[in-house]
């Protein structure tokens, strides 16, 4: 295997050195094009073919249907990992011990407190508004009433050490408030703190779903099938969301910043609006008469504006190894409560019919992770513009992680080139003259 590759630009030869990953992923550097070439750059609308950074946290291989955290199978870490320890893994590169785990999620607790204000920007959005800006806000707005250093500083780095553990305990204490805040305001709840004696998802969920004046019942098979689509969710190696707090944090832009611009970037319904996506279909298709059989037709069809969300994914090429595990998860928690809902029947039909149908399956178009978290969620009782909201939760330990990442490797503050195709030089003319 060549060390180098060749590029030839207007007759000149080029050489550029070949990096190669730990698993044998191979990328021409070509870092120094523009220097050495005299101006010359590549173009690659999206970035599919573009290394942003090197990072040593999430391998996805989108081909064989492999996605692993930090060496660990997602197989592994969904049916074993509490969702405490995978955050700990992401953010600091290692399983905790027992004694590292525990102090980490007190260390969280302690930090869960919002403060008052926050209430009132709460208590001013309108009752329309989405519950992703008002969390992006809400994330944007914690800046103002967390203003300690949480940049890497390589003078003093023992204290700014310590003050990013501090901001990350406090992102992951006080955003769950937030996310449960945004749907008890929207359900007309009094806004609770849950129960410290609880672990971190049975919190979330406690928060989230208790009743006044009524005592709470935990629901084991709800408490797995959280945690694990957490799990599911919390890194996805160089996404949309997750370039968009790296490149943000390039500019050593804070923590709670960057990852308010990552949940504004999630929001999207080609990223993790997918999900909600989904249910708007199912909703359609139930209004037209739950025809699942027409409905894979004019997804077949190629004329057909009609598109079939949920179903295979642009990087997994295979089965999405998120969506087997959580497949089963679906079916016990479906299973467990017992739900009756024609939105879920339409939604198992569809998922039966395009695991049959050798157009889906020839083409692998696969039930994705989206479609089967929208189930769970839409069984769980959580509104449909709430699941994205449940995503960007899942997500927080993957953008510290790559936040932290970014900002101990001093990564260079993120500027893309572009190739130029506007107006020539032009004299201006004022209307005044």
């Amino acid at each position: 295997m060549s060390d180098k590759a060749t590029i030839e630009i207007n007759g000149k030869k080029y050489d550029f050195p070949i990096l190669v990953g730990t698993e044998n992923e191979q990328a021409i550097d070509i870092s120094k094009l523009r220097a050495i070439t005299g101006g010359v750059t590549t173009i690659d609308p999206g970035f599919k073919n573009t290394g942003s950074c090197e990072s040593g946290i999430t391998f996805l291989d989108g081909e064989k249907g492999i996605l692993r955290y930090r060496g660990y199978s997602i197989e592994e870490l969904a049916n074993k990992a509490d969702f405490l320890e995978v955050a700990f893994l992401l953010i600091f590169g290692e399983l905790p011990t027992k004694e590292e785990l525990d102090q980490f999620h007190e260390d969280i607790k302690e930090n869960s407190i919002v403060d008052d204000d926050i209430r009132k920007i709460l208590d001013a959005f309108p009752k329309a508004a989405h519950p992703m800006g008002i969390l992006s806000s809400l994330t944007s707005a914690l800046t103002a009433f967390n203003p300690s250093n949480d940049q890497i500083n390589n003078i003093d780095y023992e204290r700014s050490k310590k003050a990013l553990y501090d901001n990350i305990v406090k992102v992951l204490g006080k955003i769950p408030v937030l996310v449960t805040w945004t749907y008890r305001k929207k359900h007309g709840l009094p806004l609770e703190y849950g129960d410290n004696s609880l672990g971190y998802v049975e919190n979330i969920l406690k928060m989230m779903f208790k009743k006044p004046n009524k005592d709470y019942e935990e629901n084991p098979v709800i408490v797995k099938a959280l945690n694990k689509l957490l799990i599911l969710h919390a890194d996805h190696e160089q996404n949309c969301s997750t370039s968009t707090v790296r490149i943000v944090g390039s500019s050593h832009a804070g923590l709670f910043a960057s990852i308010s611009s990552g949940i504004s970037a999630l929001w999207g319904p080609l990223h993790g609006g997918a999900n909600q996506a989904v249910l708007e279909m199912l909703e359609a298709i139930k209004a037209d008469g739950g025809d699942t059989k027409k409905y894979m037709a004019k997804a077949k069809d190629k004329s057909d504006p009609f598109r079939l969300m949920g179903f295979g994914h642009r990087v997994y090429k295979n089965f999405d190894p998120r969506a087997k595990i959580i497949k089963v998860t679906a079916d016990e928690v479906l299973n467990d409560l017992g739900v009756e809902d024609p939105i879920l029947d339409i939604a198992k039909d569809l998922e039966k019919e395009a695991l049959s149908d050798p157009y889906f399956v020839d083409r692998r178009l696969y039930p994705n992770v989206d479609f089967y978290s929208g189930i769970i969620y839409r069984a769980m009782g959580i509104p449909v513009d709430m699941f994205t909201v449940m995503f960007a939760l899942g997500r927080l330990p993957g953008w510290i992680g790559q936040w932290r990442e970014m900002r101990l490797k001093k990564e260079p503050i993120g500027r893309p080139r572009q190739i130029y195709t506007g107006p020539n030089h032009r004299t201006f003319k004022s209307v005044m003259d």
